[in-house]
């Protein structure tokens, strides 16, 4: 006798089925993301256009956007070079202490940003440990531009090494060893061989450590010394509107820095979905 195979029913899903999913998952990203930056648009519509034209034009404010955006591309490139090296030695070497380097490096995840911008800028001060060695050269980093380049490579460093770190994890080593055997120096194994494999990975991380820095406060005003058309960020400026009252003000600068920052964003992932398509094909 020949039996029917009997149809195998489909495993109980843990999470609800794709409609109510989806409607949650709009619903939720509405409510945290896309009302809170309606209203700073709709308070920013408020404005006639030549005022708000002028308010995000000043000359005040202009130096304010140099400097955040400067030193936030700055700091980003800075920790794609050197969290790169960090994640690196992390996941090919072993040595002592490892561990510790290794939790190390989640210490401005968990550092509240204000203790962060104190303790850097009792290190960084003319009297500060490390900013008193540096006076004898000419440098001073604390109340500086330079200041406030330090805070910004802190905060953003971890996300790069997270990033990077699992994709070296993952790397096929038998690549390397093949490109080694067949005579290739080590300079040019990892330029043709590791690094088309963790370029998407920096740029995820420069994207990361770009983005958190435009929007950092806690640990800028604290070692950046707040002097107008010298060294005030952006996000130090709304907040003086904001003591102000002038809210308008306050959302117009807002809204230029979401757009500049969303554009960078934007082009920085493309050109990641470009490498990793042109990896694909290679």
């Amino acid at each position: 006798m020949t039996s029917l195979a009997q149809p195998r029913k489909s495993p109980g899903r843990v999470i609800p089925g794709f409609g109510i999913s989806l409607g949650f998952t709009l619903f939720y990203l509405a409510l945290i993301v896309l009302i809170p930056l309606s209203a700073v648009f709709l308070k920013t519509f408020t404005m006639t256009w030549e005022a708000f034209w002028t308010a995000v034009t000043s000359e005040r404010v202009m130096a304010s956007y140099r400097l955040s955006f400067g030193t936030s591309l700055i700091a980003a490139f800075i920790n794609v070079i050197f969290g790169g090296i960090v994640a690196w030695v992390l996941v090919r070497y072993t040595f002592p202490g490892k561990r510790i380097i290794d939790a190390l490096v989640d210490l401005p995840f968990a550092l509240p940003t204000a203790v962060a911008g104190i303790t850097l800028t009792a290190l960084y001060s003319h009297n500060g440990l490390i900013g008193e060695q540096l006076a004898k050269f000419g440098i001073k980093v604390a109340f500086t531009p330079l200041g406030i380049l330090v805070a910004l490579t802190f905060i953003g460093l971890p996300f790069v090494v997270r990033t990077v770190q699992p994709v070296l994890e993952e790397a096929e080593r038998e690549l390397e060893e093949a490109a080694a055997s067949l005579g290739a120096s080590p300079l040019h194994t990892f330029v043709r061989v590791v690094l088309p494999t963790i370029t998407p990975a920096l740029l995820t991380g420069f994207a990361l450590a770009f983005a958190r820095a435009t929007g950092e406060y806690g640990s800028v005003i604290f070692i950046a010394g707040n002097l107008p058309m010298v060294s005030e960020i952006t996000p130090l400026f709304i907040i003086t509107k904001l003591e102000q009252y002038d809210y308008a003000g306050a959302t117009a600068i807002a809204v230029v820095m979401l757009l500049i920052s969303f554009i960078l964003l934007l082009t920085i992932n493309l050109l990641q979905a470009w490498t990793r398509k042109r990896a694909g094909k290679k």
